[in-house]
């Protein structure tokens, strides 16, 4: 089925421009700029089976078109905490908020620690149509930090059907979720495996308590293994400061900043309740801290922005749970704060220093990201397209943008069942209007 966008302004890492995507069977399959679109657009939208044209809504000619976001990081509480997040839910909350690639960690009832049981999950997301759903498999049985997981039954050469009935490959991601494992002999062994299959790990570094020295701790395991290195949530100065030196040492390392560790201080925590409502792991920061996450996306310390969306029920925040549901605030949020230089804390009314530019944006949330997680090509011998670009060959996971206009976040309208928002009542800018997932509509506000 052929689908044309036309009239948009076309935004990834490369591109910005005004011009026409072409899509044929879920596959992007021309790219025209606004000139050739004009003059060769009865040839591509003769057969079209739908046309989705900028100009026929509102922002018209000015809305973004761009991949659809990739999240390395995700809770979506399926299996078992079923009162926090469904996997309906949790789709329908990605895919408004423009993501249809995500990782989703293994913290669940029962946990996620075996093939067996991610394919149960994959299968379900499969099923269910929404978005590409990667579960991650933990270092330790049931998370219990004692004997090593499921893991050491993958061999790099298996097969398993995770990718909309295809058979693929392994999990793109490995980890212990929110707590590194204590014992360094054991989580040594874990990365060892990891560098076997060929996965790389996923690091929390929330062991000790202190993430400054958590970071340390599994850079050096990490060396020693020799397996790739991903930390999660970076949230401190000093973090960034040692993945900055790291990286200078040929490690491969990779890391990820959370929107709400870049736009909001210690002072929202405490408005909220820095106990309750405001409480997240890692806890938000200093303002040093976040000008640190700002200066490490801009040198390249930072490799991808993610959301660690994180859903509770309010009886459960007001316990003291951690976490925010993130996914339908995460690019509204850091396209006000980072590429239109907007303070959002303070109501994005003050100006404050512009940090991105919109393919810079585009870039940290998709196409780096899919390349950390080997999705970032075209086509290969698996016969899975790439992602998170703007290009002939490439999967048509697309979301449409309208830049122009705000909105005050309110928690009670989300897709998700999580109305836990650091970012309730605060103005942002960047509107997710429609996201396409292999060129079918997913979301439409």
């Amino acid at each position: 089925m052929r689908i044309v966008l036309k009239n948009f302004r076309l935004i990834d890492e490369e591109t910005d421009s005004s011009g026409t995507v072409v899509i044929d069977d879920g596959i992007i399959t021309e790219v025209h700029s606004q000139a050739l679109a004009q003059k060769h657009c009865q040839t591509y939208e003769k057969d079209a089976a739908m046309i989705i044209d900028a100009k026929a809504m509102p922002g018209g000619s000015q809305l973004l078109l761009t991949p659809a976001f990739v999240d390395l990081h995700a809770h979506l509480r399926e299996p078992g905490y079923f009162e926090k997040e469904t996997l309906e839910s949790g789709s329908m909350a990605a895919a408004a908020g423009g993501f249809v690639t995500v990782i989703c960690m293994a913290n669940t009832n029962p946990i996620i620690d075996s093939l067996e049981k991610a394919n149960v999950l994959k299968q379900r997301s499969d099923v269910l149509g929404l978005i590409d759903l990667y579960p991650v498999i933990s270092l330790t049985h049931n998370l219990e930090g004692k004997i090593l997981s499921g893991i050491t039954d993958i061999s790099s050469q298996t097969e398993c059907a995770i990718d909309q009935g295809r058979k693929r490959y392994l999990p793109l991601m490995l980890s212990e979720d929110g707590k590194d494992i204590a014992d360094d002999d054991l989580f040594l062994d874990a990365m060892k495996e990891a560098k076997r299959i060929g996965i790389p790990v996923s690091c929390h570094c929330d062991f000790g308590g202190i993430e400054d020295q958590a970071v340390q701790r599994v850079i050096e395991l990490g060396k020693n293994a020799g397996c790739h290195i991903h930390i999660a949530h970076v949230s401190t100065k000093e973090s960034v400061d040692a993945i900055r030196q790291a990286k200078t040492q040929g490690f491969s390392l990779s890391c990820e900043v959370m929107p709400h560790n870049l736009c909001l201080t210690v002072h929202t925590a405490a408005k909220l309740g820095k106990e309750t409502f405001g409480k997240v792991n890692p806890s938000l920061q200093e303002h040093e801290d976040t000008e640190a996450l700002k200066a490490g996306l801009v040198d390249g310390t930072i490799d991808a922005i993610a959301t660690d969306h994180a859903p509770h029920t309010m009886e459960d925040k007001e316990k003291g749970a951690p976490g925010f549901s993130a996914f339908e605030t995460a690019f509204s949020s850091c396209f006000t704060e980072l590429v239109l230089g907007k303070d959002v804390e303070n109501g994005s009314h003050l100006k404050a220093s512009t940090i991105l530019d919109i393919r810079q944006l585009s870039s940290f949330m998709s196409a780096r990201p899919a390349r950390l997680i080997g999705l970032g090509n075209k086509a290969g011998s698996s016969g899975i397209a790439g992602r998170g670009r703007l290009l002939p060959g490439y999967r048509a996971d697309l979301t449409i943008i309208d830049t122009e206009s705000y909105f005050n976040v309110e928690p009670q309208h989300f897709k998700s069942k999580g109305k836990n928002s650091p970012f309730t009542g605060l103005k942002l800018y960047g509107k997710v209007l429609m996201t396409l997932h292999r060129g079918r509509i997913v979301y439409e506000a």
